[in-house]
């Protein structure tokens, strides 16, 4: 995996774990939840290939998701994509117990889910194999049986809006955790209403090198923001003909 950005060497430089742990770090301190969005796309737009990312992934993308998982407090995605890909709780790695432990992390981020239905069987593996409670962020209009049996599952329920959930106040949940790097994996819903609410700080995304056409969607969706959110170009690398962008607002 080579730098093509920001970079005053000629060739460009091969990145070590190292030198991807630093440029991926999150400021520090941080004195506010920092909401990281890592996608992976097409180069003609699609975000998934038969129904999952999964089509469009690549070795060097998987490096950059796992080390994205390492430097987080919490990975955020939304329910339908937690289910459509499969999700289970993160593993333990001895690389990842490693960099955790040494950056003063617990050693495996939650994963925080949000649903506005908590249609979510207590016994899906999203919930069960964990060695961290799964958090739920849902809101009062979920069915409360349903958010029973989770917090009766081991999940941390944690209701944040009337009708739907409340971004803002989910992230504020979040923090009162003390998880303020926060990895968001989406769906498109999920990271459309991020956007919506202004609340991206970072966005990560794969360009893969692959044409899909087809009908899949884009990688936000929803309500467009009053104006659109313009951000600087922070890193760009390259491996196995994709492209890893990292952008960034001004802070």
């Amino acid at each position: 995996m080579h730098r093509l950005w920001p970079s005053d060497v000629t060739p460009p430089t091969e990145l070590d774990d190292a030198a991807l742990e630093r440029l991926y770090a999150y400021p520090d301190p941080l004195d506010r939840p920092l909401v990281r969005v890592n996608f992976v796309s097409s180069l003609d737009g699609a975000v998934t290939v038969a129904g999952r990312s999964e089509g469009l992934s690549s070795k060097p993308d998987k490096r950059v998701f796992a080390l994205l998982r390492d430097l987080a407090d919490v990975v955020l995605v939304g329910l339908g994509t937690a289910l459509v890909e499969g999700y289970r709780g993160v593993k333990r790695t001895e690389v990842r117990l490693e960099r955790r432990r040494r950056l003063g992390l617990s050693d495996v981020p939650p994963i925080a889910v949000v649903t506005g239905t908590c249609a979510l069987d207590p016994m899906a593996p999203l919930v069960t194999d964990t060695t961290t409670p799964l958090v739920v962020l849902t809101c009062a209009a979920a069915p409360e049986e349903r958010r029973a049996a989770l917090a009766e599952a081991g999940a941390d329920v944690v209701v944040v809006g009337d009708e739907e959930v409340d971004l803002a106040a989910a992230l504020a949940a979040l923090d009162e955790r003390g998880l303020r790097r926060i990895c968001c994996e989406g769906g498109p819903a999920l990271f459309g209403s991020l956007v919506a609410a202004d609340l991206v700080d970072e966005l990560c995304l794969t360009v893969s090198p692959l044409l899909t056409g087809g009908e899949a969607g884009r990688i936000t969706r929803g309500a467009a923001p009053d104006a659109p959110l313009r951000l600087r170009l922070a890193s760009a690398l390259h491996a196995e003909d994709s492209l890893l962008l990292r952008y960034a607002r001004p802070r």
